[in-house]
């Protein structure tokens, strides 16, 4: 039986003496779901108050983590034992496993929220997890060490960054193959698209840039940011890329309309080590590897507003 351990008292600093109103509320009553490499578990937040309420074994290193729609289940990529773990939010107890392929790293659920898309990176394939039956669907070859996927708007498309072969494979989602594959970079390893799906923005890490990559043509526009871009995310109004950059500890603000760097947000010192993000209307939600906390940024004032204390590098943010 697995146990659950709540820890409604978790460290939270409030770092502004002025919430935003709209950081305030964080979701409301919605969930942060953040995976502890390192530990092996999955911490449960409160969106409200950003405090930690529940933290669960998740599996052999957690990475990617993803909620479904109804906010009921929620899907955490442990790639240390090739199992993607199954959790149901109404009492935080795993409730399935599903092997899956070598190293399991992102996760990503279909528009639709019927299919989850794991990308394999030892085994350089993609699965494919039917949510209702949680069974493995189609397993897909792409390109070397694919670490992250994303969808177009119209859920045609998955795009999947491959980050030992420079490049993006374009996955028609009704065959299941890979239609094009975009070069994008030396080591692309976090992938966004616009709400208009013109745009891929790709975490190109060893780059230090972020491309722009125009999905029908894919032609890139490069943007210069910090060391390390690990993950890219855009705002859901599509204003705004945000990029995660290890080295100097920044959040990176990305105008889409000019591909340029309007603002940088700093999260802390070199080793702070920003890794994923999660953006909503209310916040910017980062993971710190190297710090073990979870930032909370308004988006209006670009402040953080919150910092979180969790487990042992932190990786994979998901918001329900």
């Amino acid at each position: 039986m697995l146990l659950i351990s709540c820890t409604p008292t978790a460290p939270v600093r409030r770092d502004s003496a002025h919430v935003p109103a709209a950081a305030a509320r964080a979701g409301g009553s919605g969930r942060v779901y953040v995976t502890n490499q390192q530990d092996n578990t999955l911490s449960v937040i409160d969106a409200g108050t950003y405090k930690v309420v529940a933290t669960v074994p998740a599996g052999v290193a957690p990475e990617g983590v993803a909620v479904t729609k109804d906010g009921k289940h929620v899907y955490i990529a442990n790639s240390g034992s090739a199992r993607v773990s199954v959790l149901d939010t109404r009492n935080n107890k795993i409730v399935a496993t599903v092997p899956v392929g070598k190293s399991p790293t992102g996760v990503g659920l279909s528009p639709d929220g019927n299919s989850l898309y794991v990308t394999n990176g030892s085994s350089n394939t993609v699965s494919v997890i039917d949510v209702r039956t949680n069974g493995v669907t189609a397993t897909i070859s792409v390109g070397k060490s694919p670490v992250n996927v994303a969808f177009s708007p119209d859920g045609g498309t998955a795009y999947v960054a491959n980050s030992g072969s420079g490049s993006l494979s374009a996955i028609n989602t009704r065959t299941r193959r890979v239609d094009r594959t975009l070069p994008t970079g030396r080591s692309p390893v976090g992938v966004a698209i616009t709400p208009d799906g013109k745009l891929a923005y790709v975490a190109d890490e060893v780059g230090r840039q972020v491309l722009a990559v125009a999905t029908r043509t894919g032609k890139a526009t490069a943007v210069q940011v910090g060391e390390g871009p690990f993950d890219v995310a855009i705002g859901p109004d599509g204003h705004f890329a945000y990029s995660a950059d290890l080295g100097p500890g920044n959040v990176s603000v990305i105008d889409t309309s000019s591909h340029r760097v309007s603002a940088t947000i700093a999260l802390g010192p070199p080793g702070t080590d920003p890794f994923n993000l999660e953006v909503t209307k209310e916040a910017i939600y980062v993971t710190n590897q190297g710090a073990g906390t979870l930032k909370v940024i308004d988006p209006t004032s670009r402040k953080v507003v919150a910092t979180v204390t969790l487990g042992t590098s932190p990786y994979g943010v998901a918001v329900s």
